[in-house]
Parts: structure tokens; sequence; C-alpha cells
């Protein structure tokens, strides 16, 4: 991962780089029930930061409300400096912020051109988005074979393809990848998690990385949260977190067989 660190080393004068993307003790909640609990992290600019977490642990609600989707009971959202929080979320995409949802959600009626293009929507540079266009096709070109067919009609990997080349084309400095391997095989997982990897470094974008694959992430990112029941519970560089006993047996089953007829649901995470 030593392109984004070389993106994210301190300039010369000594000062740190402000991230790129900070939240601060923000708590969110669906009605009574709250999902994420004084949840901190920060994002570097040109860095793939990864939040990993069982199903539930408040994962989507934590790019649910960076985008403005949810507003946050309290808590703070800065983007590049500036207070964000609880914002329209088109006014977030404005600022080069987009979210790619779970489950991908294309417009399944539209063409997988009229996709693409729908991303661009903020833009007035043609002549940009046009050779974005050209980029997109060079990353997945099975959407060059499919721009002309309906997007519902595509497999889930190519929708998943199609709901990351959308984002591209809004010319994003961060995107919001929710759980990227959802529903698809592990080859087609491997495939888009490379493709992911060469966005973050040939074109610099940041990006803020959801998932429940550990393994996939861990080695895509460059720093990692392990988010438990609503709160951050460990954080660090992903070549440190993949040596954590925790997260190699709750999370990557890398189970230490030394230990003879241990149950491993009886187990508690000591997160050390």
């Amino acid at each position: 991962m030593s392109g984004a660190a070389e993106t994210t080393m301190a300039p010369a004068h000594g000062k740190v780089a402000q991230p790129l993307l900070r939240l601060q003790n923000v708590e969110s909640a669906y009605g009574p029930i709250k999902a994420i609990r004084g949840v901190s992290l920060k994002v570097q600019p040109g860095e793939i930061a990864a939040v990993l977490g069982s199903n539930g642990a408040g994962k989507t609600t934590i790019l649910k409300t960076i985008s403005g989707i949810l507003d946050p009971r309290r808590g703070s959202v800065e983007f590049e400096g500036a207070d964000i929080t609880a914002h329209d979320p088109a006014a977030i995409v404005r600022r080069g912020m987009v979210h790619v949802p779970e489950g991908r959600e294309v417009f399944a009626l539209l063409s997988v051109r009229d996709n693409l293009m729908m991303g661009a929507y903020t833009r007035s540079d043609g002549d940009a988005v046009a050779r974005d266009l050209e980029v997109v096709y060079g990353y997945f070109p099975i959407l060059r074979e499919r721009a002309a067919q309906e997007a519902g009609l595509l497999s889930g990997g190519q929708q998943q393809m199609l709901a990351i080349s959308r984002a591209l084309m809004a010319a994003p400095k961060l995107i919001l990848l929710d759980e990227p391997s959802l529903g698809l095989s592990p080859r087609l997982t491997k495939e888009i998690f490379e493709i992911v990897v060469r966005i973050n470094r040939e074109r610099g974008t940041t990006i803020l990385l959801v998932e429940q694959n550990a393994n996939m992430a861990l080695n895509a990112a460059d720093f990692g949260y392990v988010l438990e029941n609503g709160r951050i519970v460990m954080e660090g560089g992903c070549d440190v977190l993949r040596e954590k006993d925790d997260i190699k047996e709750f999370y990557l089953g890398m189970k230490d067989q030394g230990v003879r007829g241990e149950r491993r649901w009886k187990k508690k995470k000591t997160w050390r």
C-alpha cells in the first residue's frame, strides 16, 4: 500500500496533513435504537480506510450518516475541514463525496450508459466527462459492451461494477463504498477489489470502505477500524491489524489449534 502511504506523509514543514474526512463522537439512531455510539474516525487524503464488523454492527449507518442520508443525534462530520453534519446529500455530492450504497441500487430501467451519465449530473465539464467515461470503460470493459443494455439485466457483479463506475463519473475526492463483495463470488470479489485499489492508486481517489470480508478489506486498505455493537473497538494500520489475535480468529477464521477443546463461541474478544 505504498502509493497511499506516500500521499499521506507529513509535509516537509512537519505539520500533519489535515484529514479529508473526520467524524467526532457521532451517534446515530433509528427511532429508539442506537446504531452507532460515539464513533470517531478520520480518513487521510489518498488512502483507503476500511471499517470492519459483523452484520448489524453499524457499518452502513456510518456511511449513511456521513453522506447525509441519516442525521446524527450527536457529534460532527467534517469534510475538507468544513462541517457537513446533516447537510443535504446532493450538496455533499457537489462537495466531492459520493456514496455507493449496499445492494448497488442502479437505475434498472435505464441503460448502462445512462446510469453512468447520471453519475456526472453535477458536472459541466463535458470534455472531461467524456474522458472519464473512457476511463471507466477501461476499468470495466464489460460496461462498454453492455452500454445500451438496461442496467437491471446485468448480473450482480456487473451491477456492482456499474455502481462504482457511476460514482467515478462524479469525479469524487472521496468514495464511500458499502459492502462491494455482497452476494458476489470469490472470483468477482477479487476482481472488484483489485479495481478499487487501482482507482485509488491511479486516480488518487480516497476511499472509505465498509466490508464484512475482512481478509479482502485488510489486504486492500491502508488503515482500518473495527466496529462492534456501534462502537469502534480497535483501529490501526492494516498490516498491524492483520497480526492481531482477535482479528485473526474472529474475522479471518484463523484459530489457535494449540488450545485443545476450547469452543470458539465461548471465547471472548479481548481486542488486544
